[in-house]
C-alpha cells in the first residue's frame, strides 16, 4: 500500500486547506464558544462542507457518494483539525454513515445514505455508558416484541448528539453485561418520546450530549443489521473511527508545531531569538522525527480501511496510540515553549491542548489500546 498522496488526494487537501482557512479559522471556534452557540457549528459552513462533497468522500457512488476512500477522508480531516473546524463530519459522516453502509438494510442505505450526503440528515453514535471506553460493557437494554421493541437506559460522550436527527444506539438485546455477544444496534430519532438529550461541553468547546432512554418504543424495522450481532459491525466503525480521529490529530499536531516554530523564530530573550538555543532546538527537532514516524502510521491505517480490512483492528489501534501520543506532546510542548502566555485565552495555542486532550480519549486512549494492540498480537 502507498504511503504517499495521490495528485487527487493532495488537490483535495490544499482546497480544504484554503476553504478552512478562510471560512473556518479557530476564531470561528472561539466565536462559538463565547457566544454559547446552542448549536456548537455553523449551519452555513456544514452546508458548504457538504456543498464540496466532504460528507459523501466514503459513501459508495450507487447512494449519492463520492467513493473516495479513507484517504480522501482523511486529508480532509487532518485540515479540519490545523483549524479545530467544529462540525458534524466526524459523527455523521464517519460514524454514523460508515455504521449504515456496514450493516444498514438497503431500505435503510436509500433512505440515509443520500440524505447524509446531502448535508439534510445527520447521525450520532451513542455508545458510552462510563468516563472509560469500554465498548462491550453495554448496560443499555433492547427488548423485542413482536414488530417493535423497547430501548431502556443511558448513553454519555455521544458525540453532536444534540443536534443529530436520529442516534445509533449500541444496546444489550442478550448476554451477559460485558459481552460482545448479544449487542444490537438501533436507529432512534433524537426527539423521540422517551429520549432525553442533555447537551455538554466539553473542555475544547466542542459538542457531545448525555442521553437518557425511559422505555423508548422503536419499530424493529430500525435494527442495525442482525438482532444480538451488533459487535460485527460497531468493531469495524469504531476502528475506521479511532484512524478518523487520528487524521485529526495528525492535523492538531502540525498545526501546533506550525505555530511554535514560528514563535520561536520571533520572541527573543537574553538578547536571541528563542529558536536560537541549542536545547529548544534538540525538542523541535525530536518533534519533527516523531511527526514524520506517525505520519507514515496514519497513511497506512487510512488505506488499510479501503485495501485490507482484515488488518484494520491491528492498524487501527497503532494509529489511535501513536496519534494519541504525538499530540500530547506536541501541545504539551506548544504551551511550554510558548512560556506564561501559552496557558492564557489570549493565545490560540490553548484551544490545540484542549481539543487535544478530548480527542486522545474518543474510542479508547492509549492504555486501552496498547492492551488491545498486544491482545490482537498474542501476547
Amino acid at each position: 500500500m502507498a504511503l504517499v498522496l495521490t495528485e487527487e488526494q493532495r488537490l483535495l487537501q490544499d482546497t480544504a486547506k484554503d476553504f478552512l482557512t478562510s471560512n473556518a479559522p479557530v476564531a470561528a471556534l472561539r466565536k462559538l464558544r463565547d457566544e454559547k452557540d446552542p448549536l456548537g457549528y455553523s449551519p452555513e459552513l456544514w452546508r458548504r462542507m457538504t456543498e464540496m462533497g466532504w460528507a459523501s468522500i466514503i459513501l459508495p457512488e450507487a447512494y449519492g457518494g463520492l467513493d473516495f476512500g479513507f484517504m480522501g477522508l482523511g486529508v480532509v480531516l487532518e485540515e479540519c483539525g490545523r483549524t479545530l473546524a467544529a462540525s458534524p463530519l466526524y459523527a455523521s459522516a464517519v460514524l454514523g454513515a460508515s455504521a449504515i453502509i456496514l450493516g444498514g438494510s438497503e431500505a435503510q442505505k436509500q433512505a440515509l445514505l443520500p440524505a447524509i450526503a446531502a448535508g439534510e440528515f445527520t447521525l450520532a453514535l451513542a455508545l458510552e455508558e462510563s468516563n472509560h471506553h469500554r465498548p462491550t460493557h453495554i448496560t443499555t437494554t433492547l427488548a423485542v416484541q413482536g414488530d417493535s421493541a423497547i430501548l431502556k437506559g443511558s448513553k454519555c460522550f455521544v458525540l453532536d448528539g444534540h443536534s443529530a436527527d436520529q442516534l445509533i444506539v449500541v444496546a444489550r438485546s442478550s448476554g451477559a453485561d460485558r459481552d460482545s455477544e448479544g449487542l444490537t444496534l438501533v436507529l432512534v430519532d433524537r426527539t423521540a418520546t422517551g429520549v432525553s438529550c442533555q447537551r455538554t461541553i466539553m473542555m475544547d468547546s466542542r459538542n457531545a450530549a448525555d442521553v437518557q432512554f425511559d422505555d423508548v418504543i422503536v419499530p424493529a424495522s430500525s435494527i442495525i443489521g442482525q438482532l444480538d450481532q451488533g459487535w460485527a459491525v460497531l468493531e469495524p466503525v469504531l476502528d475506521r473511527g479511532r484512524v478518523a480521529i487520528a487524521a485529526e490529530m495528525m492535523g492538531i499536531a502540525l498545526e501546533a508545531f506550525d505555530r511554535t516554530s514560528e514563535y520561536l523564530k520571533e520572541r527573543e530573550q537574553f538578547g536571541a531569538v528563542i529558536g536560537s538555543f541549542q536545547a529548544l532546538q534538540h525538542r523541535s527537532a525530536h518533534i519533527q522525527s516523531e511527526i514524520e514516524l506517525c505520519r507514515s502510521v496514519l497513511l497506512q491505517a487510512l488505506s488499510t480501511v479501503d485495501d485490507a480490512p482484515q488488518e484494520l483492528p491491528l492498524l487501527a489501534s497503532l494509529a489511535k496510540t501513536r496519534l494519541n501520543e504525538l499530540v500530547k506532546l506536541v501541545t504539551n510542548e506548544a504551551v511550554q515553549m510558548h512560556g506564561g502566555i501559552g496557558v492564557t485565552d489570549e493565545l490560540d495555542i490553548g484551544f490545540f491542548l484542549k481539543r487535544a486532550r478530548v480527542a486522545m480519549q474518543i474510542f479508547g486512549d492509549s492504555g486501552y489500546h496498547k492492551d488491545r494492540y498486544a491482545t490482537l498480537c498474542g501476547y
